[in-house]
């Protein structure tokens, strides 16, 4: 048997605040670590923060000075991917000997997106995944990521992969991570209502994997004074309110769900299960019909701007 312990953080960032929200990670991590946790999976948008309830002044065909300021502010707290908010998180996995998923807000030149890191003990960042389709509201503030940034990292504790939030509920991007032979299959996220669990269950019965999902649960004390939603109750009132759970290859509950109050989560899985599971359903292996439906994934990464030079012309 190959036996792992992972540990599911459901908790907040401080909104707005990178450097606080590390020290905070770093702190979440070592109390899991110190539980043998050797995977710890933070929720999606931790470092620096899930805007939820702002519209950062958008209307069709405006938007607002104040608006324009708040996303200021968001950039500033975003993260740069390599920079320094990734070495430290480096730093932390390997003083606490565990292989990290962290949702963060990366900006990159103008533009921020939501995107999952996997931070190793040994070797620092080991994949970058950007959320593909941001959901709603989203759009207003995240860019697209592409299929350069899907990766599944083999390590010591088995194939770990990310899939984040409401990307979920798209099936060839789940079956593109089965085909990559996912085992830890990180479903990051803020969803926080009834109709995620069986989501998730479904997607460890068809992928035969471990789902590890991880949710914020934040209250309006977790964003600055004066943040611009109402979420109702004053400073306690809850914005998100978590639902963090582990499931087994099977479709079973076999940590949480844990709702209304932050915590952390511990299972031990057994990635033989994998293999048992695979025995009678392997979507992408002995369960396709490749004869009848094939799926292609385009993984080059898409930029704005390319350049051509002279000598290319010439060749």
């Amino acid at each position: 048997m190959t036996l792992i312990r992972v540990a599911i953080v459901q908790d907040a960032p401080i909104g707005f605040d990178r450097q606080a929200t590390l020290d905070k990670v770093a702190r979440l991590t070592k109390k899991a670590a110190g539980q043998g946790a050797q995977v710890v999976v933070f929720p999606e948008a931790f470092l620096s923060a899930y805007p939820k309830g702002i519209d950062f002044g958008a209307r069709v065909g405006t938007r607002s000075p104040e608006g324009r300021r708040w996303f200021s502010r968001y950039w500033h707290s975003a993260v740069e991917v390599p920079g320094p908010a990734t070495d430290a998180l480096a730093t932390v996995a390997k003083e606490c000997g565990a292989y990290l998923v962290v949702g963060v807000i990366e900006r990159a030149a103008g533009t921020l997106y939501c995107t999952a890191l996997i931070v190793g003990p040994e070797d620092g960042l080991l994949g970058l995944h950007r959320k593909l389709v941001p959901t709603a509201m989203e759009r207003v503030v995240w860019g697209n990521g592409d299929g350069s940034t899907l990766p599944v990292v083999n390590t010591a504790v088995g194939r770990l992969g990310t899939v984040i939030c409401w990307e979920n509920y798209m099936p060839l991007l789940r079956t593109a991570m089965y085909a990559k032979g996912v085992q830890l299959y990180c479903a990051i996220t803020v969803d926080d209502r009834p109709s995620w669990i069986p989501t998730v269950r479904h997607i460890a019965v068809e992928g035969r994997c471990f789902v590890l999902s991880s949710c914020q649960f934040a209250r309006r004390s977790d964003y600055p004074d004066d943040y611009p939603a109402d979420f109702g109750g004053g400073a306690d009132a809850v914005a998100i309110r978590g639902g963090s759970c582990v499931v087994d290859p099977f479709g079973n509950v076999i940590a949480g769900p844990l709702y209304d109050e932050a915590g952390i989560i511990t299972a031990e899985v057994d990635l033989d299960a994998i293999v048992q599971g695979k025995y009678d359903l392997d979507v992408t292996g002995h369960y396709a019909r490749p004869d009848v439906f094939t799926l292609l994934v385009d993984e080059r990464p898409r930029s704005a701007v390319q350049s051509v030079s002279s000598d290319d012309v010439t060749s």
